[in-house]
């Protein structure tokens, strides 16, 4: 769970600066899933959520993006859906309670034990993504966006390094 660290250089003796015209505030939030599948390729969903400040709108996903974020990927996928998540609070609204007992017929949550990042495949996604953006310095968050965009969409095409994202948690996969 470190910060990502980038090399940058300067001439011997002089602090490295980065200029950089910040034209507002906002941020970029990402939810994603790693979906795994005996004899089936590795797969990746994401979802972004930008914050632009503007009054009244939400600072980052909601129980029912959440909701919808598990509908989306339980019709990509065609099948029922295993879901496994961190102890976010979000994750643990009545509301998300309500939807999973509701259609039970095709998914099941689990929670990851608290303070346990080394179990999630996900970490390792969001690992991989903070290494591409170590260093950037976005003109703006539109840029911020399509670079981030960009970065996930190379890696839906990289199943080899989501695999490896499961290996690291030590975690295995066996069908019923």
């Amino acid at each position: 769970m470190r910060p990502p660290k980038g090399r940058t250089w300067a001439p011997r003796g002089h602090t490295p600066e980065v200029r950089v015209c910040v034209g507002g505030r906002g941020r970029v939030t990402v939810a994603g899933v790693v979906c795994f599948k005996p004899g089936h390729r590795s797969r990746l969903f994401y979802k972004l959520h930008v914050y632009r400040a503007r009054r009244g709108e939400a600072k980052s996903f909601t129980w029912q993006d959440y909701r919808d974020f598990i509908t989306m990927t339980h019709l990509q996928l065609n099948g029922p859906v295993v879901w496994c998540w961190d102890n976010l609070n979000v994750h643990l609204t009545d509301g998300l309670a309500e939807f999973a007992q509701e259609h039970r017929d095709w998914l099941e949550i689990y929670q990851f034990p608290s303070y346990a990042p080394d179990l999630n495949p996900q970490e390792g996604i969001w690992s991989l993504i903070k290494r591409g953006l170590a260093n950037l310095a976005a003109a703006n968050l539109d840029h911020l966006v399509r670079v981030m965009k960009r970065k996930l969409k190379k890696l839906q095409y990289r199943p080899h390094l989501i695999d490896g994202c499961l290996a690291e948690t030590g975690l295995i996969i066996e069908p019923r």
